[in-house]
């Protein structure tokens, strides 16, 4: 019996034969040839927490938090608390479906003063999906979802800097292991590392005192994923993080933060395959290349060749890399108002928004939010909302020492 999905279905079939898309992915639009990148688990690249949604997706060098996982693990080895816990929350894509939504929960725990652990668990779910027959009679339900478990171990390595090393593993479950088209599928699993390190040092920024930091992060170094025995795999979506911060203390209760996070994807680029009369070209059954390099490359060769294997030579290179932008104003340490944006190159997706959000600290527990405007009209991303709940074991313990 053949079976339709009624939602998502795009989404699940550019993940398992995205290697077989490559030809189709670059089409000229406003005199410029797109060309976007994709890769499996895209969700690995979702901003998890309020705080660094509300800064454009920037946190690679941001002062050190419970959720430094996803941006920069080295991070927690200069974090000033002894133990922290957060939960975070996000309904993703509410624009196009009411049901998928991003969970995030992080901890971290300090050794001494020079070492730290950390732990992560990301949750991905797409909703609910109903499989029907050809009539549209509803036969079942699936819940296909996702997630990363991360565990991190960070260190200093002098007074000013630090570095980390995180393992992750990776669970893709999408298709609930039921047939697309004559395909038999299965879940897509992965291992993967995150090599980090951080910088920060106290300065004098024109007789005001500052902290000038800065990080990287090349996330998510692990195997392709494949969904099928029948079919190529996947990369994961390793990728390459950097930037600077600085924060100004401004009086004894006043501090701001500007940051800085560039990205890229390390992972080859498509190749512009050649046509004649408007078809492919195909050659002992495999698509002559016009420009570009053959995607099917190992992760090694994949990482180090994503920076000069795009078919539109340094400049395609350079439309690669994102940006993320972010300011943080903290009053007492207690109240915080956060603005930033995001922009990404029209032919690598058009990805552009403004982000939002605050934050509170009371005691114990502390409170973050976000929200994202995209500038696009009538985008996914519309409506966008991150929910933050932060636990703060220090404060529990010195409110248990006074009693």
């Amino acid at each position: 019996m053949k079976y339709r999905i009624l939602r998502v279905l795009v989404l699940l079939m550019v993940l398992i034969f995205s290697s077989g898309l490559f030809a189709q992915t670059y089409t000229d639009v406003l005199g410029q040839r797109l060309n976007t990148i994709t890769t499996a688990v895209p969700f690995l690249m979702i901003a998890p927490d309020s705080r660094a949604g509300a800064l454009g997706d920037a946190g690679v060098s941001s002062s050190p938090d419970a959720n430094s996982m996803h941006w920069n693990p080295a991070k927690y080895a200069f974090i000033d608390k002894d133990m922290g816990v957060t939960m975070n929350y996000t309904p993703w894509l509410r624009a196009l479906v009411p049901d998928i939504n991003l969970s995030y929960l992080s901890a971290f725990k300090r050794i001494d003063d020079v070492q730290a652990l950390a732990f992560s668990l990301t949750y991905f779910s797409l909703g609910e999906i109903n499989f029907t027959d050809e009539a549209g009679e509803f036969l079942f339900p699936v819940k296909p979802n996702e997630f990363a478990l991360d565990v991190a171990y960070a260190r200093k390595l002098g007074e000013n800097i630090s570095g980390a090393v995180a393992v992750r593993y990776i669970y893709s479950n999408l298709t609930q292991g039921q047939f697309v088209g004559s395909i038999e599928t299965k879940p897509g699993m992965a291992l993967a590392a995150d090599v980090s390190a951080f910088y920060t040092r106290e300065l004098n920024w024109d007789k005001t005192p500052a902290i000038f930091s800065a990080g990287i992060n090349v996330s998510n170094i692990g195997n392709k994923i494949s969904y099928s025995d029948e079919i190529n795999a996947n990369f994961i979506p390793i990728n390459l993080r950097l930037g600077p911060s600085l924060t100004f203390n401004l009086d004894e209760y006043n501090q701001l933060s500007l940051m800085l996070d560039l990205n890229k994807l390390l992972v080859p680029t498509p190749p512009v395959y050649l046509r004649e009369n408007g078809s492919l070209v195909v050659v002992d059954g495999e698509y002559v290349i016009e420009a570009g390099r053959d995607p099917n490359r190992s992760v090694v060769a994949g990482m180090f060749g994503s920076f000069n294997d795009a078919p539109g030579g340094f400049r395609e290179e350079l439309n690669e890399i994102t940006y993320s932008a972010g300011v943080e104003y903290w009053y007492d340490q207690q109240f915080a108002i956060r603005g930033g944006y995001f922009h990404e190159h029209r032919t690598k997706g058009d990805r552009k928004y403004v982000t939002l959000g605050i934050g509170l600290k009371y005691n114990v527990f502390g409170l973050d939010f976000a929200y994202l405007v995209p500038l696009a009209q009538r985008s996914p991303l519309e409506n966008v909302l991150r929910f933050t709940l932060h636990f703060d074991f220090d404060a529990i313990r010195q409110q248990n020492t006074t009693r």
